[in-house]
């Protein structure tokens, strides 16, 4: 495995995407520091990445604490360049509009655009006298369409798309890679699988290949990272063969 004297910083470090694209980047060699709202939730990851040969910082944050995500970052710039900044934080919820509350609606909100708007000006100010870097974010299919139940998380994940957009133009001529990714698809998680379950079908009974898996999103936010500059890509969707769009 090889060594970089750089860090990695996944906001977002959840069991499935968050994880994955964890893995990766220390099998790349960098020293990944992941967060998430709970600690103890990632002493698996932490376990799996050193396994390996590979170096894991866990940290508990909270992604919409302006304080929460400026210690975090600070700190893994202070243990090597900070050099890749992923933006994974979730906010997935379905509501029908009359059951939206005020308090979901921010929160959601919090969670998914502001927490992104924090964490990629936070990893800009850090990257920028390095004179290099990317910040990719993690966006969805709501962020291009909003759906019946999804006023919530589609308002948030346009204003993602909007952030990070506007950190690419502002950010690109000085050598920070802003990247925004939608994942239009299923992804094969046990929360999907649930919610195929109560749509009353059997995911099990799916075509082969017809979920995501983590590794493949994993691969495309490495393909992004490792792109020349004098061909950068802003925003990348992937889906499965089997998915309509």
């Amino acid at each position: 495995m090889p060594k970089r004297n750089a860090t990695c910083a996944v906001i977002g470090a959840g069991d499935y995407i968050g994880s994955a694209i964890a893995r990766r980047f220390a099998r790349e060699g960098y020293t990944v520091f992941a967060g998430r709202r709970t600690a103890e939730k990632l002493a698996t990851l932490k376990s799996e990445i050193e396994a390996e040969g590979g170096a894991c910082e866990a940290r508990a944050l909270d992604a919409r604490k302006e304080e929460d995500i400026a210690a975090f970052l600070n700190e893994a710039d202070r243990h090597a360049p900070l050099e890749v900044c992923i933006f994974n934080a979730g906010a997935n919820v379905n509501f029908p509009l009359l059951e939206t509350t005020e308090r979901v609606f921010r929160k959601v909100w919090e969670m998914a655009c502001y927490g992104g708007f924090l964490t990629g000006r936070e990893a800009a100010r850090l990257m920028l006298p390095h004179g290099k870097g990317t910040i990719l974010f993690t966006g969805a299919t709501a962020s291009m369409r909003g759906g019946i139940g999804y006023a919530a998380f589609a308002s948030a994940k346009f204003g993602l798309r909007a952030v990070a957009q506007s950190m690419a133009r502002e950010l690109g001529p000085k050598n920070i890679h802003v990247a925004h990714l939608v994942i239009d698809s299923g992804v094969d998680t046990a929360f999907v699988r649930e919610r195929i379950k109560a749509s009353g079908r059997n995911p099990d009974e799916l075509p082969e290949d017809a979920l995501m898996e983590p590794d493949s999103i994993a691969a495309a936010y490495w393909y992004l990272h490792s792109q020349s500059r004098d061909g950068w890509t802003h925003e990348l969707d992937i889906r499965p063969y089997a998915e309509k769009f």
